[in-house]
């Protein structure tokens, strides 16, 4: 196991209208994942995802793919502090 570890994503490509959120949110409640994912103004999809190190680096893989419609150009990732008030994964 990797400690617990919260990371910010930014996803581009087509992202949006695809259904992108709603397996993000299948894909993370299915590892134990806090946090959240939302569509941005810009057509990206942002996401947080905090718990296991090594199961939000196998989230972040995820979506490197994304969800099977999706067509994913790019993901960025930053490291954020570990909030200890989440529980829970949901779409804004």
């Amino acid at each position: 196991m990797g400690g617990i570890c919260r990371k910010r994503v930014l996803i581009s490509g087509r992202v949006q209208g695809v259904g992108f959120r709603w397996h993000t949110l299948d894909r993370a409640e299915s590892l134990g994942l806090s946090g959240w994912v939302r569509n941005l103004p810009d057509r990206r999809v942002e996401a947080v995802f905090q718990g296991d190190g090594d199961l939000v680096d196998d989230m972040v893989e995820w979506c490197r793919r994304g969800a099977p419609a999706a067509s994913v150009k790019s993901v960025s990732v930053e490291d954020e502090p570990v909030s200890h008030g989440d529980s829970g994964f949901y779409v804004e």
